[in-house]
């Protein structure tokens, strides 16, 4: 297993900590069997969020258990005390927190992933119980497109557009990307009900979750001008009403726990923004309609 050191900071990813993976082969090591494996997720945080649905869209409550974590990680370096065994079973005095989501193997009392995107793909591709695959192959390179533009042109420009370490010019550039990002998205979705094809896929997941960051967490440090404009994508937003009265979305969205993580680990100042909430998600998610509708 390649393991690479991570600073000890808690606004670290642990991504690139273990990169295992699911196989149909015994010879592989990390074989599917129903049962064996384990999820250890914070839905207060985006990629356990997107585990979580994706999770609960596939119906594995009895092939993978779930543990879930607090909001907020009860080590000094960001890390949770229950997962350091799991850690330093797999690396010898590991050095960096022990960071959630973790896919965790029974069997071995070991870490099999903690790159989230690894292990939605391994969890639909081996543990599907009979349902829609959320990675259809006909829809692999739009669902790489939606998660770079749900990464790079949403999360990290909206940090980066709130950021007041940043110049006034790097904001406005930052701000520049992220609502071309939507933009871009909104275009996906013109006249259609999902982002890819005809059904549910993971790019629908990709896009709510980058939706519910920018309006909970990401638009407190924006101006209100800011805000409007990112509210100005009405196809976008009404996306996101509609997938969050689906209950695989709206039972596992946890506002309270969002705003206390993002209270934990925020230094930033709070600006106009915070005052201009584009959508009432905790009305939206207890509408929940079995179809989503």
């Amino acid at each position: 297993m390649s393991v690479t050191p991570l600073a000890a900071h808690p606004s670290v990813s642990s991504a690139s900590a273990f990169r295992g993976r699911i196989g149909r082969d015994a010879r592989s090591g990390h074989y599917a069997v129903p049962r064996r494996y384990r999820l250890h997720v914070s839905t207060a945080a985006p990629d356990g969020l997107r585990i979580a649905i994706t999770h609960s869209l596939l119906g594995l409550d009895e092939s993978c258990p779930v543990t879930f974590l607090p909001a907020v990680p009860d080590c000094p370096d960001g890390g949770h005390a229950t997962l350091r065994p799991l850690y330093e079973a797999g690396a010898h005095r590991y050095p960096g927190p022990a960071l959630a989501p973790v896919l965790s193997d029974d069997w071995s009392g070991r870490i099999v992933s903690t790159h989230a995107r690894d292990i939605m793909r391994d969890l639909d591709r081996h543990f599907t119980s009979g349902h829609p695959s959320l990675y259809p192959r006909a829809g692999a390179a739009g669902i790489e497109h939606v998660e770079r533009l749900c990464t790079d042109g949403i999360e990290e420009a909206a940090q980066r557009a709130g950021s007041a370490a940043a110049d006034p010019a790097e904001r406005a550039a930052a701000l520049r990307t992220l609502l071309t990002a939507l933009d871009d998205a909104q275009r996906l979705l013109a006249g259609r009900r999902y982002l890819i094809g005809e059904q549910l896929t993971a790019a629908d997941i990709e896009l709510w979750v980058a939706l519910v960051q920018l309006d909970t967490v990401h638009r407190h440090h924006l101006d209100a001008a800011a805000v409007q404009r990112i509210a100005g994508h009405p196809a976008l937003w009404a996306h996101a009403r509609r997938l969050s009265a689906h209950p695989a979305f709206g039972t596992h969205l946890d506002l309270d726990s969002i705003a206390l993580r993002h209270h934990a680990r925020c230094r930033g100042l709070e600006a106009a923004g915070s005052a201009v909430q584009i959508l009432d998600w905790a009305r939206h998610a207890r509408s929940q309609h079995p179809d989503g509708r």
